[in-house]
C-alpha cells in the first residue's frame, strides 16, 4: 500500500489552522503522516500544532525553523522531510473535502504514469461561505483544460500559472528533479515550478471537481484578485488598461527568459528541457508575449485624429496581431472610427 504524506507550512496561521487540521482528521482515507514547517510563527500557531499532535490518529513530525525562510523554500524543506510515496502540500489556512485524498489516491493508483494530480477548488470567504465561483475560472478555463486533454499540458503550465500548491500531489520519486526550487526567477513560487518539472518527466491528470475550500482573506501571501479589483479596471481610462496589459506582458516574457536562464543552469534541468522541447516551448511563448505587447503599444499610442490612425492600424493587421492578440476586424473597426 502506497504511504501518503501531508507537506503542511505554517506561518502566524493560528486563526484558520484549527479548521485545516480537522479536515485531516475527517478524510476518508486519512494520511500516513504531516510534516509540518513553521516559518517562525509568533503567534498561537505552534501550540495549535503540538496540542492537535498529541491526539491525532497518524504521526505529526513539527519543524520549528530558526530563521524564517519564506514560503518557497519553507516547502522545499517540508517536501524533502515527507516519507510517503504521495505527497500532498497544504496550506494553513484552507479546508480539505473529506474525500480528497481518496479521490486523488485513485488517480495516481490508475495510471502509473501519472506523477501529478491537482483539483479545482471552491473559492470561499473567511467565514468558509461560499463566493460563488471556483479556482479554475480563473486559473484553469475550460479552453485551456481542453488545450491540456490533448496531451498539452506543459504548454499550459509554461504559458501560465495553472496549478495552485494546495491542490497538488505528486510521487515523491520527481523531488531530484525540481529541489531545489529556484528563488530568482520573478514572479514564480513553489508550486509553479514543480508543476512545470513535474509535468515535463511525466503525466499530468486533474480532477474536475473541487477538493479544497480555498479561503479568501486579507491576511493570506496569495489569493485570487477579482470582484473589486475588476471593477476598478472597468473604470481606467483606455490609454491606463493598456498600460497594465503591457506590463503584464513584459512581465511574463521576464518571468520566462529567467526560467530558460535557470534550466540551462544546471544539468538535470537542461537536460529534462531538452528531451520535451521546454526550450522550444518557452522561447515560442518569450515570442508571443513580446509580440503581444508590441501590439498593445501600437494600439495605446494610435494618434487622436482618426485620419492619422488608418496607417499604423493598417500595419498591425498585415503583420496579423490584430488577429492573434485582439479581436481581429471588429478592433480595427473600433481603432479606426472610435473617438478618444
Amino acid at each position: 500500500m502506497n504511504k501518503v504524506s501531508i507537506a503542511l507550512c505554517t506561518y502566524n496561521g493560528g486563526k484558520f489552522l484549527p479548521e485545516q487540521l480537522e479536515s485531516f482528521l475527517n478524510q476518508t482515507r486519512l494520511p500516513d503522516e504531516l510534516v509540518v514547517c513553521d516559518d517562525c510563527s509568533s503567534d498561537e500557531t505552534i501550540e495549535v500544532l503540538e496540542t492537535f499532535a498529541r491526539t491525532a490518529p497518524f504521526p505529526v513530525r513539527l519543524y520549528a525553523n530558526e530563521k524564517n525562510l519564506g514560503s518557497t523554500k519553507n516547502f522545499e524543506k517540508a517536501i524533502l522531510l515527507c516519507s510517503g510515496d504521495f505527497v500532498f502540500l497544504s496550506d494553513q489556512d484552507d479546508v480539505w473535502v473529506s474525500e480528497k485524498i481518496e479521490r486523488i489516491e485513485i488517480e495516481f493508483e490508475q495510471n502509473k504514469n501519472v506523477g501529478m494530480v491537482f483539483s479545482d477548488a471552491d473559492l470561499v470567504d473567511e467565514n468558509l461561505n461560499s463566493l460563488g465561483r471556483r479556482l479554475w475560472d480563473f486559473s484553469f478555463p475550460a479552453e485551456k483544460r481542453e488545450t491540456a486533454r490533448q496531451g498539452k499540458i506543459l504548454e499550459v503550465l509554461i504559458e501560465q500559472s495553472t496549478v495552485t500548491g494546495a491542490t497538488m500531489a505528486f510521487r515523491s520519486v520527481f523531488r531530484e528533479f525540481f529541489v531545489p526550487v529556484p528563488v530568482g526567477i520573478p514572479n514564480l513560487i513553489h508550486d509553479e515550478w514543480i508543476a512545470l518539472v513535474v509535468a515535463s518527466q511525466a503525466e499530468v491528470a486533474f480532477v474536475e471537481e473541487p477538493l479544497i475550500k480555498y479561503r479568501q482573506h486579507s491576511l493570506q501571501q496569495l489569493g485570487v484578485i477579482w470582484g473589486a479589483e475588476q471593477v476598478s479596471e472597468m473604470e481606467k481610462n483606455r490609454w491606463e488598461r493598456y498600460e497594465d496589459a503591457i506590463r503584464h506582458q513584459m512581465k511574463m516574457e521576464r518571468k520566462l527568459i529567467e526560467m530558460r536562464k535557470t534550466f540551462r543552469r544546471v544539468p538535470k534541468w537542461r537536460d529534462t528541457a531538452a528531451k520535451t522541447k521546454t526550450f522550444e516551448l518557452i522561447d515560442y511563448f518569450i515570442n508571443n508575449y513580446h509580440e503581444n505587447s508590441e501590439h498593445y503599444k501600437a494600439r495605446q499610442n494610435l494618434p487622436t485624429r482618426r485620419h492619422q490612425r488608418i496607417f499604423p492600424v493598417w500595419r498591425e493587421f498585415i503583420n496579423g496581431r490584430y488577429r492573434r492578440y485582439s479581436k481581429g476586424l471588429l478592433s480595427v473597426a473600433n481603432d479606426l472610427l472610435k473617438n478618444w
